[in-house]
């Protein structure tokens, strides 16, 4: 959120909340590469999900979303988790409006024939 407020002045944002997004998305990556280079933990680690994780996770119809390409994936997780428009999508994911729309129109007809039109 610092880094959010400290780069405001010189954004030029047509969206927030996809604007918020993608320095989340880059504050993640960070994190990554910063845990890449850590010492990992020795002995036996819980798995994941743990029984606390409650939500859509649980839900078959995620675990159909977690096996779709990437780009669909994303877009479909954005849309719908993330409640963001298909431009706010194309601003997050780097793409075109339409590209976005595409990739959620594609990764929806792709559950549909996996799980069906319930």
């Amino acid at each position: 959120m610092i880094s959010a407020l400290g780069a405001w002045e010189r954004a030029r944002v047509e969206s927030v909340r996809a604007w918020l997004f993608t320095i989340a998305g880059n504050k993640a990556i960070d994190e990554e590469r910063r845990a890449s280079r850590r010492p990992g933990p020795e002995g036996e680690v819980d798995s994941w999900p743990s029984d606390s994780t409650v939500g859509f996770l649980e839900d078959p119809v995620w675990d159909e979303v977690r096996a779709l390409p990437e780009k669909q994936r994303i877009a479909v997780t954005l849309r719908y988790r993330g409640d963001l428009t298909h431009r706010e999508i194309g601003s997050v994911m780097e793409i075109s409006e339409a590209a976005a729309r595409r990739n959620v129109f594609e990764g929806l007809k792709r559950l549909r024939e996996r799980i069906g039109d319930e």
